[in-house]
């Protein structure tokens, strides 16, 4: 099922962004630090498959990325929405 990013919200931590989305993602929270602990969850090892991602956390309606600290935003946000419009 697709999702659309409505908004990304920055939080205190410059290395993190909340990708606000139109419908729920999941019920409860599935939290990843690294792409090996996402493993089965396709939709986090999509996500981890972005360069510069460096956690995954999904609750609800948004979804919290953090970059490693080099990594830019706009192509991150770009290919978080990407991912998300393609599930």
């Amino acid at each position: 099922m697709p999702y659309l990013v409505t908004e990304f919200e920055q939080t205190p931590n410059p290395n993190a962004r909340k990708a606000l989305l139109d419908q729920s993602i999941c019920a409860g929270t599935r939290s990843y630090l690294s792409a090996e602990q996402a493993g089965g969850d396709p939709l986090a090892e999509a996500l981890f498959g972005i360069a510069g991602v460096k956690s995954v956390m999904m609750l609800g309606d948004f979804v919290t990325i953090n970059k490693q600290p080099e990594a830019a935003w706009p192509p991150i946000e770009a290919a978080v929405r990407r991912v998300l419009n393609e599930v």
